[in-house]
Formats: C-alpha cells, structure tokens, sequence
C-alpha cells in the first residue's frame, strides 16, 4: 500500500494556510497509516517530503539532518505533519513489527501538475511565470526569493520507480534508517 494522499502547495500557500495544512495532513496521515496497521496490510509506503529537513541543512539533505535545527518557517506546519507521519510509521514498526517505509522526495515535477499564480510549487511555478512573460512580450519575469537555495527536482516517474524498487526489494536493517530520501542520482 502507498499512501501519497496529502494536502499540498507552494510557499504562499503553506505560509496562508498554517492550521489547514498542519489539521489536514495529520488526519490523513494518522487514519490512513492506523488503519493499514490495524487490518495487516503486508507492507506500507509513507511519501513524506524533503521540506522535513533544517532550514540549513547541509546538501545534498542525508537523513542524519533530521530534526538537527529549525525548519524553514514558509512551511513548518506541512514539514511537521509530515515528521509526525514517518515517525507513526518507525513507531508502528518499533513496537508493532509494522511493515512499513517511508520516502521523503525532492522537488517534484511532472504530467497533472499545478501551474497556478500563487499556490505551485517551484518549477511549475517558474514555468508558469516564464510561459506568461513569453505570451505578454515582457522584458523580465519576476521571481521569489534570492535565487541561493539549492533545490532538486525530480520527475514524478523517477519517484515512480523508486517507490516500486522499495516495496519490492528494500528491506531495512536495525542499522538502516527508517526512511530514505529519494533524489535522482547522476553517473558520469
């Protein structure tokens, strides 16, 4: 089973709506993962999300990060509910023998997203922007921020992928963490 079911949105959104995203994500989260729990599902994927991390952690994020500083203020309320729903799962595990993984992903993107004016995500969010310039013949396309964070993105197959590759073959030890960050890893 995956539960991927969350609400979501960009930084204007997750900074408007603080109770809603916190409220929201809890509930879905604690009832999905209890329930799955108390009727045997064999195995549980939580999606989590790399907004988990400190503000400043250090990148590439490893999961040793976690819980080691404040988290961003634009998105605290997601990144808490999101803390809360990995650790049910280790909880579960812990003392239950819970089945049950957890991935956090990076920045994501692919076919369905949102490309609204103020509640995307990221790259939809450049995307929209920079489509919208090009249409209106604008000289400049504004953005948020001061353009130094670091930011990943991966596309929303390579998630695909990567959630298939842990329900069929991660089996983590007691040295392993709970949970693994998912990013798309270039070779040369």
């Amino acid at each position: 089973m995956v539960l991927a079911a969350a609400k979501v949105g960009g930084i204007q959104a997750n900074n408007s709506y603080t109770a809603d995203f916190l409220l929201e994500n809890l509930k879905i989260q604690t009832h999905v993962i209890k329930m799955a729990w108390r009727s045997g599902v064999r195995r549980l994927l939580f999606l989590g999300s790399s907004c988990i991390y400190p503000k400043f952690a250090e990148q590439p994020i490893r999961e040793e990060a976690l819980l080691s500083g404040p988290l961003e203020p634009t998105n605290e309320w997601y990144a808490i509910a999101k803390i809360t729903g990995l650790k049910l799962c280790e909880a579960l595990s812990k003392q239950h023998g819970f089945d049950a993984i957890s991935l956090m992903p990076t920045n994501l993107y692919g076919p369905g997203d949102n490309y609204h004016r103020e509640n995307s995500h990221v790259l939809p969010a450049l995307i929209r922007r920079f489509h919208d310039a090009a249409e209106a013949n604008a000289p400049s396309v504004s953005c948020w921020g001061t353009g130094t964070p670091l930011r990943e993105f991966l596309h929303v197959d390579d998630l695909g992928e990567a959630c298939v590759f842990a329900l069929e073959r991660w089996q983590p030890g007691a040295e392993d963490p709970p949970f693994l960050n998912v990013r798309l890893i270039l070779i040369s």
